[in-house]
């Protein structure tokens, strides 16, 4: 993540900043600021995740792979201290969102999750692999089973692999949320709430009452917790520090009195 983080106007207004900020924005919806002295690399997740197929040009999509190369960025740069990710999506390819999620879920970079609107189907694993997750009150996420379009063949063995597929979203997502194995598996094969489908929707203050997300909150109630997080972080870093200083010291105090009596 090699790009320049601006204290004012002055700095940036000769050398191109807010066309280079803008042109960032429309190409991969993603924009990287500074507060105080934290720097947050801001990740939009919207409309369909495209995977391994194009959508359609009516469709507005978020690429993943836009997405992943960002992610390991933000994971190997020094100038960045926390990831904020913003949803508002309907689902999409299953495995280019897994992809996704179990890449934010194995970052050791803070990270902060806010659903707004919607974060429906492959959208849940997503919205739950941060840190820490927060919804709008309007916004709502449906969960439902595993489906595809398309060619079908009508064998044991498409069932099986639709199951399977099944059983990674639902481990993924009750391994990183509150929510129970059993809750979730009954919100998913609900047949009493959707007209033609299978699951349920969940509005923001249900989705935090089951567990599925952590807090209720707004952008900046968000912030404030990546912020909470990045501080904690740098702390726990400058102990160990502290500590491996400290280890190298007395190792080397005892390494030059072996020497001493061996003398």
């Amino acid at each position: 993540m090699a790009e320049r983080i601006y204290e004012n106007y002055e700095d940036c207004e000769d050398e191109g900043f807010f066309e280079n900020t803008v042109k960032q924005i429309f190409e991969t919806g993603s924009i990287t600021v500074k507060k105080h002295s934290h720097k947050i690399h801001c990740i939009t997740i919207i409309g369909q995740i495209e995977g391994h197929y194009v959508a359609s040009q009516e469709t507005k999509t978020t690429k993943y792979e836009h997405i992943i190369p960002q992610l390991i960025a933000v994971e190997e740069s020094n100038d960045i201290d926390g990831l904020f990710l913003i949803l508002n999506t309907v689902g999409g390819d299953i495995e280019a969102g897994l992809a996704i999620a179990e890449l934010i879920s194995g970052m050791k970079t803070p990270s902060v999750s806010l659903v707004l609107g919607g974060g429906h189907s492959i959208g849940v694993p997503l919205a739950v692999a941060a840190d820490k997750s927060f919804i709008v009150p309007s916004a709502t996420m449906t969960i439902h089973p595993v489906r595809t379009n398309g060619l079908v063949i009508g064998v044991p063995q498409m069932l099986e692999y639709f199951l399977q597929m099944q059983e990674r979203i639902v481990s993924f997502v009750c391994s990183n949320s509150k929510i129970k194995d059993e809750t979730f598996r009954k919100l998913m094969l609900e047949t009493g709430e959707l007209v033609t489908d299978v699951g349920t929707i969940l509005g923001g203050k249900d989705a935090v009452r089951y567990g599925l997300i952590d807090k209720i909150g707004s952008l900046s109630d968000a912030l404030d917790e990546l912020d909470k997080l990045i501080t904690e972080r740098k702390m726990r870093n400058g102990k160990c520090k502290e500590k491996n200083a400290k280890c190298q010291k007395n190792n080397k105090q005892q390494s030059c009195k072996q020497q001493n009596n061996e003398q």
